[in-house]
Order: C-alpha cells, then sequence, then structure tokens
C-alpha cells in the first residue's frame, strides 16, 4: 500500500504519513467490511480515499488550477502502438520513477484518471476543478512522462 500512497505524495514522509493514517481508517472500519467482496479492493478504496483527503486537507499547497492547451488524449497511444517495439523495453518501474519527476497536480490528475480510472469529471469533482482543467493536466502529465522516459532510453 506503500506504492499506492507514494504515487499521491510530493515525498516519501508524506506518502507514509498517508499510509499509517489510512491503516488507522482500515482497521476502525475493518467491521464495515463485507465479505462479499474482495477485501484488497477494500483497502485499497480507503488508501486512495485518504490520499485524496490528504489532499483536500493541504490544498492551498497544491495548485492545481494550471492551464494550457489539451492535447488529443489518443495521441500517446497511438505513437506507443506505432513504435511497440521502442517501448515495449519500458518496465512499470520506470514510469513509476517518471512519474515522479510530475507535479503535484499533474500527479494527483494522472493517478486518478489513469490509474484509478475515474472520468475527468469524477476528477474534477473530487478535486474542485473544471473536467477542462482535469483534461489539461493529465494531457501534460503524459507529455511529461513521455519526455522523461525518452531522455532515458534516448528515444529523442
Amino acid at each position: 500500500m506503500l506504492v499506492v500512497c507514494s504515487r499521491y505524495a510530493r515525498d516519501r514522509d508524506e506518502a507514509q504519513d498517508i499510509l499509517q493514517d489510512a491503516f488507522v481508517k482500515v482497521f476502525d472500519n475493518l467491521e464495515k467490511y463485507k465479505i462479499t467482496g474482495s477485501i484488497e479492493g477494500w483497502v485499497r478504496r480507503i488508501f486512495v480515499n485518504t490520499a485524496i483527503d490528504h489532499y483536500r486537507k493541504y490544498k492551498n499547497k497544491f495548485n492545481l488550477e494550471e492551464e494550457g492547451n489539451i492535447e488529443d488524449e489518443n495521441s500517446f497511444y497511438n505513437e506507443l502502438e506505432e513504435n511497440d517495439s521502442i517501448y515495449s523495453k519500458i518496465k512499470p518501474t520506470d514510469i513509476m520513477e517518471a512519474m515522479e519527476t510530475l507535479s503535484p497536480a499533474y500527479k494527483l490528475v494522472f493517478n486518478l484518471y489513469a490509474i484509478e480510472n475515474y472520468t475527468h469529471q469524477e476528477v474534477a469533482e473530487i478535486l474542485e476543478i473544471s473536467p477542462g482543467t482535469s483534461k489539461s493536466n493529465y494531457a501534460k502529465a503524459k507529455a511529461k512522462i513521455k519526455t522523461v522516459l525518452e531522455k532515458k532510453f534516448n528515444l529523442i
């Protein structure tokens, strides 16, 4: 679960704080767990929600209203398909390292949209931003990750 928390935190200390808060919530709410579903999914949802709560608590430290052009969301994936052999050597750990270079705003939106599968409308509601800002931050996050990976693997 530390990996989940790290995706939302700015540094390891912050991730550990989120981790501790989330574990407290898990143990405080263990009696609410319904055996019908996966406990891993239930616990993961608590961790993600705790990370979002952490953002809300320290909202003034995050700048989510970053403006700019919105990139076509499919262009990144189309490019990956075209260069499949080039990108096949990229490992998930490489992507995680690239994600660490993102600003808190980009990192938060990228995680919620790309990893947690929220829609841009849902991300906007959670973070109290516009869907356009969510799309813009997501596009910029993808571009930054792509640039970091291209530089690391000399793909430029």
